[in-house]
């Protein structure tokens, strides 16, 4: 029972047993650890929800990407990979930047392999150095693809993007962007070309891929060697010409080995490039690094890379005309020969782009050749 006394200001106060009192002081405790217990709770949700919305740029790790080229740093596949680098650096606020290697991880046929394996991160290379292994990249190396690499090289990444990324014939690779040289063309140290009849007897370096077909079905003997190895091969008397762009003359020096040059208008050819990132580095780096670096990437490395190399064809041009080259453009009757020539291979890569799951490839062949002739 409890009772009560007459307090200071006159007020009856209950008087409170020890025993009351000792609960009173448990239930205090127990009600001072739970709001403990529960702000703790509270203070870790807060935590983890401020890490979670807190910027990536906020967290983001500094990335090294290792970059390898096998063409001498002035050419223009180095020097557009470098300048792309730097747009990378400054886009990502230094937080993601190359570093070259001093020497290529790979032979130019292995590059693809040394960066997916880890080798390198960063760098590019042509499909047709691995024949049958990009069957769909060909697309790109079809004779009369446009006079412009970066007309070709945009025209190509978009459909890349479009129908041919999904097919993934690059596995364990990031491909930054696809794009292609300037139109190639007939190169030699022995005589005018002026007929498919001429170019027999005469042995041509090619890169391999379509133009070692296009090579073989117009009557020439053709070597597949990297571009980087001509001079050495000119010199040597192992190949007479060679089938490449007018970037070669003056990136490789052929200007004093090669004294015949025979044009096709659109191109004998063009090869299809990639220039890729190792998987394992670009998941290194921050979702928020990784959107600046998209917007760099696609049709904008496209661009890049391609507008570098008719800067360099048209430096190739003028110094064939500088040096004396002889320079035949193909006639009518030339190309019509040529295209009778080249039409199976056409068929062929349809063929081959449907048993690989491009079901419509014609049509996309037909829409790569219309978005040359609108970019043009």
């Amino acid at each position: 029972m409890r009772s009560s006394a007459i307090n200071a200001f006159g007020i009856a106060a209950p008087v409170v047993s020890p025993g009351a009192a000792s609960a009173v002081v448990s239930a205090v405790a127990i009600a001072t650890s739970q709001l403990a217990a529960l702000l703790a709770a509270l203070c870790a949700a807060c935590l983890v929800a401020l890490t979670v919305a807190w910027p990536a740029a906020a967290i983001a790790q500094p990335v090294t990407l290792r970059t390898s080229s096998w063409l001498p740093a002035s050419h223009p596949l180095s020097q557009s990979q470098a300048k792309w680098c730097a747009e990378v650096e400054r886009a990502t606020s230094g937080r993601v930047h190359c570093s070259p290697l001093s020497k290529p991880v790979s032979p130019p046929p292995g590059t693809f392999d040394a960066v997916r394996d880890g080798l390198a991160d960063l760098s590019f290379s042509v499909h047709g150095y691995t024949p049958g292994r990009y069957p769909i990249t060909q697309i790109a190396e079809l004779p009369f693809s446009g006079g412009s690499a970066e007309i070709a090289s945009v025209a190509y990444q978009r459909i890349f993007a479009r129908h041919l990324a999904a097919l993934n014939e690059q596995r364990g690779l990031k491909v930054i962007a696809v794009f292609t040289h300037g139109p190639g063309q007939i190169y030699n140290a022995r005589r005018p070309i002026a007929s498919l009849a001429e170019l027999r007897g005469l042995r041509f370096r090619v890169d391999g891929g379509t133009v070692s077909d296009i090579g073989k079905a117009i009557g020439a003997t053709v070597a597949m060697k990297p571009a980087s190895e001509t001079l050495d091969l000119l010199a040597s008397g192992a190949i007479d010409g060679t089938f490449s762009p007018a970037e070669s003359i003056s990136s490789l020096r052929l200007e004093k080995a090669i004294h015949y040059c025979t044009i096709v208008p659109g191109g004998l050819y063009n090869t299809s490039f990639a220039f890729v990132m190792n998987q394992a580095a670009w998941d290194r780096i921050s979702k928020t690094d990784q959107a600046a670096i998209e917007r760099l990437s696609g049709e904008y490395a496209a661009t890049l890379f391609g507008r570098a190399w008719d800067q360099a064809d048209r430096r190739g041009a003028a110094l064939m005309q500088a040096t004396g080259v002889h320079t035949t453009i193909a006639s009518r009757i030339f190309v019509d020969e040529l295209r009778a020539k080249v039409a199976p291979l056409e068929r062929k890569w349809i063929v081959d782009a449907r048993a690989r799951g491009l079901a419509n490839a014609e049509q996309v062949l037909r829409e790569f050749r219309a978005e040359v002739a609108r970019l043009e």
